[in-house]
């Protein structure tokens, strides 16, 4: 088994990661570069090829700041990553490369993030299960406006109605700057340190079709904004917020959030949706080394 880092050419990592039924929209490789322009973090992105063929591979990132410390993170800035492998003796190859990896530059902890835990035993004993601290959130949308609208519960939907009457329109676009400035003052109210906007263009100019902005406005003011991710057959509502107004919108529906009266939709028009309304909720893993 040959574990090596991926060089410039990516297009093999893709189309393994597009093959994998486990993977996700944060194993693309193009979340190298935007860590790495973005964040100037140094990335160690390690494939393992069996007689030529991939046979896995982990997005790994270095963060190294004053505040968070020193750990090596699959994927930082992303909710999933891990390990993906096409067996234990893959899997294990990668994990086991990144305990030396952590070890030879003296970060203090490795961090897998996943979707869902790993089998037994394909990580090594090393690591260790963290308890759950994030959910995700998942409920199928339709192609049929009609059909999505009835999905929602009777009361959600009565305030997706009263949104309707108001007059409410949702525009998708690329719209990052309107995007930015309303997402920034929501984190800033809550107190979350602010990504630059430089950040959200470059992940609008590297994912391209791939992503997009929902913006909702009243009487022509945005009020809420959302940027979705798009992989495969799902939208994943990402970064967002609403202003002030929105909240007063919201009461005026009858719902504590905006951004609950919101479905964006996919390119095909059929999705699964990732958002915390009553839908399936999983416990996501994450797996840690410190040893």
């Amino acid at each position: 088994m040959k574990i090596s880092v991926l060089g410039s050419d990516t297009s093999a990592w893709d189309r393994y990661v597009h093959a994998h039924p486990a993977a996700t929209f944060f194993h693309l490789a193009a979340w190298r570069g935007v860590i790495e322009r973005a964040f100037n973090h140094r990335t160690h992105y390690l494939i393992a090829e069996q007689d030529g063929t991939v046979a896995g591979v982990l997005p790994l990132a270095q963060v190294k700041t004053r505040l968070f410390g020193h750990t090596l993170i699959s994927n930082p800035f992303c909710v999933y990553g891990g390990v993906l492998a096409v067996d234990q003796e893959a899997s294990r190859a990668l994990a086991d490369h990144a305990v030396w990896l952590r070890a030879r530059l003296q970060a203090t902890a490795a961090e897998l993030r996943y979707l869902e835990a790993p089998e037994t035993g394909w990580l090594g004993e090393e690591w260790v299960e963290r308890p759950a601290l994030y959910a995700t959130f998942r409920r199928e949308i339709f192609a049929d406006d009609a059909a999505t609208l009835k999905a929602i519960p009777r009361k959600q939907r009565a305030v997706v109605r009263k949104g309707i009457a108001r007059g409410l329109v949702a525009t998708v676009d690329r719209d990052v700057t309107t995007l930015h400035a309303i997402y920034a003052r929501s984190v800033r109210n809550l107190g979350t340190p602010v990504f630059a906007q430089r950040y959200f263009r470059i992940l609008s100019e590297v994912f391209g079709p791939s992503m997009d902005v929902l913006t909702v406005r009243d009487q022509g003011v945005p009020v809420a904004s959302v940027m979705n991710f798009y992989f495969r057959d799902q939208v994943l509502p990402y970064y967002g917020g609403g202003t002030e107004a929105a909240l007063g919108v919201a009461k005026a529906c009858g719902t504590p959030a905006l951004g609950a009266m919101v479905l964006p939709g996919t390119p095909d028009g059929s999705a699964q949706l990732a958002r915390p309304r009553r839908a399936a909720r999983r416990a996501d893993a994450r797996a840690r080394c410190t040893s």
